[in-house]
């Protein structure tokens, strides 16, 4: 009698072996959850040695995941960044973005409020798209807020302008709206972050059982710098330090490497007790925002879901807040180009890390972990290496950049240089805070020289293409 026929489908087998192979691969994740604040700088979280800051939740993560502390941004204001990062190249898009990636292959992609470029307030308080990418999502949510309409304490720092009245607030595209706190009687489940985090939480239950890639964007704290009065109480401006800023610093910065609102053209300028209390409302921000990375990352923990799920962290750019007398983004010094970076991932050692990195390399490693190929369009390198030795060298500098020029951020050193020729050349190890300005020094003539050229290979290589 002939032994009997073994019949088995070419789908069980396939599906047998992604469950072999994705059982032995500890580092192939099913699910992304993508977290982005927008105006963060990375020096005012207490994982990156805050002592002021209350954001025990990013801590938390930062604690089980890799610790990213010198990442950087390519654009320095809120759309070139954004653009850069989702699409991981440095200007321009080309291919697919990083959750269209992910959508391609199958998985499920939705936005909850601001990842692409967003006007905030305007595009808040409508409650409308901004400047989206529509192909990235399989489903997309806004999250609308009143802003600096919202009831409470009112404050114009600039302005000097304190009330409580509706009337004569500064708001969508008038000028002195980037000086606005509000302190809300409320307990903020009004605000756009609070229901970025409640509708995240939603789509995480509707969606736990299959892949997705969600990504969760927090318009704090960008301005208005809207918060809870509790959470402004516990930076009470009197005790706050301004930061240190000698008395010649601007002398050695050419005018094109000079922020567009410094205190010298701006009446905060006259107010240094408002410039304190833009630290306080800052500071209330991020708190609150800190918040309701805590709801969903609980939520994640609850519904057994962080086994399987890469989260990542991170800001747009960061933000000046007095440091050079300068104030907001949009120019090339270490306050606006560093930004916050922790990635945690099912079956890697947590960790810290001093590697330079960009936002661009976010999309790169991404794919690696879901064992999805890397397109050939993306410019940003996979972090992989670091999660196996965080000293790992991924690249020898992170290019950030403005309309009116390029910088180069290397271990050491920091270059920019201008469309205008000029330059600006600092020794971060000796000069952390960039007050010496070395490009005219003789004994940095080669210095100089290297970072010249580096940085001009790499405009070649990366942006003219």
């Amino acid at each position: 009698m002939p032994a009997p026929v073994l019949r088995v489908s070419t789908m069980r087998i396939t599906l047998f072996f992604l469950l072999v192979t994705g059982f032995c691969n500890a580092t192939t994740i099913r699910n992304v959850l993508f977290l982005v604040s927008d105006d963060l700088k990375a020096s005012v979280l207490s994982c990156y040695g805050d002592k002021f800051c209350r954001t025990p939740n990013i801590d938390k993560l930062a604690k089980q995941g890799m610790l990213f502390d010198r990442a950087y941004c390519q654009g320095t204001v809120c759309g070139p960044s954004r653009q850069s990062f989702m699409f991981s190249r440095y200007k321009g898009q080309k291919g697919s973005s990083m959750a269209q990636h992910f959508k391609e292959n199958g998985w499920y992609t939705a936005r909850v409020g601001k990842i692409y470029h967003m006007r905030v307030p305007g595009d808040i308080i409508a409650g409308t798209n901004g400047v989206d990418h529509p192909p990235s999502w399989t489903e997309r949510f806004n999250s609308q807020g009143m802003e600096a309409h919202t009831p409470g304490n009112y404050a114009c720092l600039n302005l000097n302008d304190f009330k409580r009245a509706q009337a004569g607030r500064q708001s969508t595209k008038m000028k002195h709206r980037m000086f606005v706190t509000v302190e809300t009687d409320s307990d903020g489940s009004g605000q756009p972050d609070y229901k970025t985090a409640t509708k995240t939480i939603a789509l995480l239950q509707e969606h736990k059982d299959k892949p997705f890639f969600l990504a969760a964007g927090f318009v704090r704290p960008h301005y208005p710098m809207v918060a809870p009065k509790p959470l402004f109480e516990h930076y009470p401006w009197e005790k706050i330090r301004l930061p240190h800023v000698p008395s010649n610093d601007l002398e050695d910065i050419p005018a094109e490497g000079l922020a567009g609102t410094r205190n010298a053209k701006n009446p905060i300028g006259m107010y240094p007790d408002n410039q304190k209390r833009m630290w306080s409302g800052y500071y209330a921000s991020v708190e609150f925002m800190d918040k309701q990375v805590g709801r969903i990352l609980d939520e994640l923990d609850r519904l057994g879901l962080s086994r399987s799920t890469a989260v990542i962290f991170t800001s747009d750019h960061g933000y000046h807040l007095g440091e050079h007398t300068f104030w907001q983004k949009g120019n090339l010094h270490e306050e606006v180009t560093r930004v916050p970076l922790v990635l945690s991932v099912p079956g890697k050692k947590p960790g810290k890390s001093r590697s330079i990195v960009e936002l661009m390399d976010i999309f790169p490693t991404l794919a690696a972990l879901a064992g999805l190929e890397i397109p050939e369009d993306v410019q940003g390198k996979s972090l992989m290496p670091v999660f196996d030795d965080p000293t790992s060298i991924i690249k020898d500098g992170a290019l950030s950049f403005v309309s009116r020029g390029l910088s180069i951020r290397t271990p050491g050193w920091h270059y920019a240089r201008y469309n205008g020729k000029s330059e600006e050349l600092y020794d971060m190890q000796a000069d952390p805070q960039q007050f010496t300005n070395l490009a005219r020094s003789s004994r940095h003539k080669d210095q100089l020289e290297h970072l010249r050229t580096l940085l001009q290979e790499k405009k070649r290589k990366f942006f003219l293409k």
